[in-house]
């Protein structure tokens, strides 16, 4: 990796810890992740909600325990560790781009337009953050294998196998897996491929679970916010300043990737990523990552695969500077790492409830769990009945919701569709108000 490439890693991760904010879909795994730690066994359903979840397979086991270690330290563990991945897969970005036989300044310049269009991926922290690493390394060897086929594509199975038990993406990894097999090696090694293929996909349901997995993605794939496109599943919206920049840098990076000459095997990659990216913004980063090498490679006058030797000084200053320089970034900003923007609003509402069931906005609904508290319900929404899911996204949409029926408490945020909702509705007095947020009690 050369000066300018690391100096955008640099920049990137410096930014990155800058603006870093703890979102939703991180502390229901944390939550999991605490209860799998304290009991030693792998709980039957979601245990922190009150809706019915029995017999929902948790697959992603390895990641809420992951997560919930990292979060021992509080929200500023979780946050070192996204920007600690986030560096990582950079770095992983840019030596498969100049493997690919981009220059240094080409692969800067490509960094710097996926980090701008994935920024809510790199700066917010989501339980994909466990997918970055894994994602980035499977590009590099898919396109190794692709220049010299040998027997290290069988790495891609152990990859997959982990990575299945971190974090969902997966299924979009094994599908480029499957658009590199079909579309490029098939024809030079038919029966290596075809095992490999196999072996690939039995590797997903390589969990706790087994093949209660395809149970798992069917409901993850059909749950209702996916259904209605909103919350975590929403699709671009041009009138969002990150949806924008997404939408702006994929052009550019797609538009680049695809006049490089790629093999016809990342065609098709790019034009299933670029459809999966069309249907649920959170799928954008994806496709930015894979488009940063050809993208790249087309910027570049006359690439070639030489890597020049760089510098130790260069990985080293930047490996220095990237920790540091998060540190002294995130020390200024510790009252606002909490997902609620105040750390004191957990605790209020702890005492409020005092052990009722919370129905909450996100992202507090996950902080409440994470602490303790037994919530109706929230993310993984895909662990609930559709009618359930249904009640919850009407509350959440402001909508009259069933979800009210159910509890005492209610939490959300001043101003949102669900707070018209509440506060014109007799059953439930204002209780208290922390910062942008407002707590409901029946009355």
């Amino acid at each position: 990796m050369g000066r300018w490439s690391a100096l955008t890693v640099v920049a990137t991760v410096l930014f990155c810890a800058r603006f870093v904010a703890v979102g939703a879909d991180t502390y229901w795994a944390v939550a999991l992740g605490r209860d799998i730690a304290r009991n030693g066994i792998i709980p039957e359903g979601v245990p922190f909600a009150a809706a019915v979840s029995t017999g929902w397979p948790n697959v992603p086991v390895l990641g809420e325990v992951v997560l919930a270690g990292v979060a021992i330290p509080g929200p500023i563990g979780i946050v070192a560790f996204q920007l600690a991945l986030d560096a990582v897969a950079l770095v992983v970005l840019a030596v498969g781009a100049r493997r690919a036989g981009a220059s240094d300044g080409a692969t800067a310049i490509a960094l710097a337009l996926g980090a701008l269009g994935a920024l809510p991926a790199l700066a917010s922290v989501k339980m994909q953050l466990l997918s970055l690493v894994a994602f980035a390394l499977l590009t590099v060897l898919l396109r190794a294998d692709h220049c010299r086929p040998s027997r290290r594509i069988w790495w891609v199975v152990p990859l997959v196998a982990i990575w299945g038990n971190l974090h969902g993406a997966v299924l979009l990894g094994v599908a480029v897996t499957g658009a590199y097999l079909l579309f490029s090696r098939l024809r030079r090694r038919p029966g290596e491929t075809i095992m490999l293929g196999l072996a690939t996909l039995l590797a997903v349901a390589a969990n706790p679970m087994l093949f209660g997995t395809v149970r798992y993605y069917v409901g993850v794939f059909g749950n209702e916010a996916v259904r209605r496109g909103t919350e975590l599943w929403a699709r671009p919206d041009p009138s969002s300043v990150f949806d924008l920049l997404l939408i702006l840098a994929g052009l550019v990076l797609v538009v680049l990737a695809l006049r490089s000459r790629p093999p016809l095997w990342e065609v098709v990659a790019v034009l299933g990523l670029l459809a999966g990216t069309v249907s649920s913004a959170r799928h954008g980063v994806w496709l930015l990552m894979f488009c940063v090498a050809p993208a790249a490679r087309r910027m570049t006058r006359n690439p070639d695969r030489t890597v020049e030797r760089t510098s130790l000084a260069i990985p080293i200053v930047a490996g220095l500077i990237v920790p540091l320089g998060s540190a002294v970034l995130l020390s200024s900003r510790m009252d606002v790492l909490n997902p609620s923007g105040r750390p004191d609003l957990v605790q209020a509402v702890k005492a409020a409830a005092e052990g009722r069931v919370v129905l909450a906005d996100e992202p507090i609904a996950e902080s409440l769990a994470a602490e303790g508290v037994r919530i109706w319900l929230s993310n993984p929404i895909d662990a609930f009945d559709h009618g359930n899911q249904s009640a919850y996204l009407d509350f959440i949409a402001g909508s009259p919701s069933a979800a009210m029926d159910s509890v005492d408490i209610i939490v959300l945020r001043a101003g949102s569709p669900a707070d018209t909702l509440v506060t014109n509705d007799g059953r439930f007095a204002l209780a208290g108000q922390h910062g942008g947020w407002r707590i409901f009690r029946r009355g």
